[in-house]
């Protein structure tokens, strides 16, 4: 009688994986370790090879041989997810080549939280901390031991010789002011958040300065509030009463220009034709779902968290950034500034 033999496919090796991407083994490893100045078209094909044939590295053996845990925490004070969603996604983008896992935390803005959740992340012997919030403030260093690298995102951290990857808010508001210059827009308003953020300052000197290039000022000083529509259609309202012919405003997000398109058409004036506005964060559900669709400046948030997954991976590999890296923006014209006809 023929007797039954058990088979099984044999495992796929780093040299398989070479083979196939047409590259070599060294090669291999840097890629999916997320190590080495690699192209990002030579990493995408390994992770398409090592895919195309299964190949599932030994972590635990590949953690204990190389004194890594192939994760990383990443803290956020971000409870509403607006802002650290984007940031996490890059990061995720430049951390998965390198089949690295990710710990997400939200520390809720409460010190003793934070505190807990970096002792249990170090416990878990993550290799490094991405720290990012909901604002670009300053907010003080994360509490760990200088051998741990951290990279700050979106939030900057108040130590200047740590790594921080940080949206240009001068750039935003700058962009928006050339963009309605452009468009032979010279009676601008502008409506943003609370003074005490540092954002809602910077994109109003940014504003600034691009109308002063061309011989024009704001027809009313900024007008700052809140981050809600509400204070959108109030400021939009204080804004009109004074200010009868006013042909632009900028918004120092999406949020409120919603709420200015409101009070907007509540008074008569119709978008673009007669004011044209501008948001900012590119914020997609909100600035295609508007009537016009919103024009917003994108302040490249998924790029933060790319950036600052690339230089953490670089701190790792014992190659440590410092100081402040800024993102550029960049704007995404709609509908809402979209009229030939103007002028």
């Amino acid at each position: 009688m023929a007797r039954r033999v058990a088979s099984s496919a044999k495992r796929a090796t780093v040299r398989d994986v070479a083979a196939r991407a047409g590259v070599s083994p060294g090669t291999v490893s840097k890629a999916l370790n997320g190590t080495g100045q690699i192209s990002r078209e030579t990493r995408a094909r390994i992770v398409a090879a090592a895919e195309e044939i299964d190949f599932r590295p030994n972590a635990l053996a590949r953690s204990v041989f190389q004194r890594r845990s192939y994760t990383v925490g990443l803290i956020t004070t971000d409870s509403f997810e607006r802002f650290s969603v984007p940031v996490m996604l890059g990061a995720e983008d430049a951390l998965g080549a390198g089949r690295i896992s990710v710990f997400l935390c939200d520390s809720r803005d409460d010190p003793v939280r934070e505190k807990h959740y970096v002792d249990v992340l170090l416990g878990r012997r993550v290799d490094g901390f991405i720290v990012t919030g909901r604002s670009s403030n300053e907010r003080p260093p994360l509490d760990v031991s200088p051998d741990v690298p951290v990279v700050y995102a979106l939030t900057p951290s108040s130590n200047p010789a740590d790594c921080s990857i940080v949206v240009d808010d001068r750039a935003a508001g700058r962009v928006a002011g050339e963009h309605l210059i452009r468009l032979g827009r010279r009676r601008v308003g502008h409506v943003t958040g609370p003074t005490w953020f540092d954002a809602a300052r910077r994109r109003a000197s940014g504003l600034v300065e691009a109308l002063a290039s061309a011989n024009v000022q704001l027809v009313a000083d900024p007008l700052y509030g809140d981050w809600t529509e509400a204070w959108g259609r109030q400021a939009t309202h204080i804004l009109l009463r004074s200010v009868q012919d006013i042909d632009a405003i900028y918004c120092g997000s999406d949020v409120l220009a919603r709420g200015v398109a409101d009070s907007l058409r509540e008074l008569g004036r119709r978008v673009p034709e007669d004011v044209a506005l501008i948001g900012t964060d590119n914020w997609e559900f909100i600035a295609t779902g508007a009537r016009p669709p919103l024009t917003s400046v994108d302040l490249g948030l998924t790029a933060v968290g790319r950036l600052a997954a690339q230089r953490l991976l670089d701190a790792i590999e014992g190659h440590p950034h410092s100081g402040r890296e800024h993102v550029p923006c960049h704007l995404v014209v709609r509908g809402s500034t979209d009229d030939p006809s103007f002028g």
